[in-house]
């Protein structure tokens, strides 16, 4: 290795270059601009992101679905209807939900385990979890009062 690095020298290396380039060939230009341009593009990649320029902010168009002469008992009871279609959503879910527990107790009972050994220990975690949100819900002063009318209270709003 020291008998090449011992070749290496840079007045050297700057002489064949001088000698490379004094020589006549018909393509020399073409091969410097598309040196200088591969140069060019490879310090470009070096660019950082926050000296470029900042994109143009894209035009907002604001669409309303909803009329802008809607009454406070409209506006009540789209959101109750709303809120009557996200119960029937979650009622559903939790029936499957419901079906899922059962076939997988069959099969548990099936491959001889314990399944309501199980059960016990996922009602005394959840019974936990239950006791410990209440516990913090209580140190946050948060009250049924504070929150205001229930669901029923809020629907029957729109019918008056």
């Amino acid at each position: 290795m020291k008998k090449f690095l011992r070749l290496i020298s840079p007045k050297r290396a700057v002489r064949d270059f001088a000698d490379q380039w004094r020589q006549p060939t018909p393509h020399r230009w073409p091969i410097v601009g598309v040196a200088l341009a591969a140069t060019f593009a490879l310090f470009s990649l070096f660019i950082p992101d926050d000296q470029r320029i900042a994109p143009r902010p894209p035009e907002l168009i604001y669409i309303s679905t909803w009329s802008d002469d809607r009454t406070e008992a409209e506006i009540i009871a789209s959101n109750c209807a709303n809120q009557r279609l996200k119960d029937e959503i979650e009622d559903r879910l939790a029936q499957r939900a419901e079906l899922r527990r059962d076939i997988y107790k069959a099969l548990g009972r099936a491959t001889f385990v314990d399944v309501d050994e199980i059960e016990q220990q996922i009602a005394a975690d959840n019974e936990a979890r239950r006791a410990a949100a209440e516990a913090e819900r209580e140190a946050s002063g948060f009250t049924e009062e504070i929150v205001g009318l229930s669901f029923e209270e809020y629907c029957a709003r729109a019918e008056r």
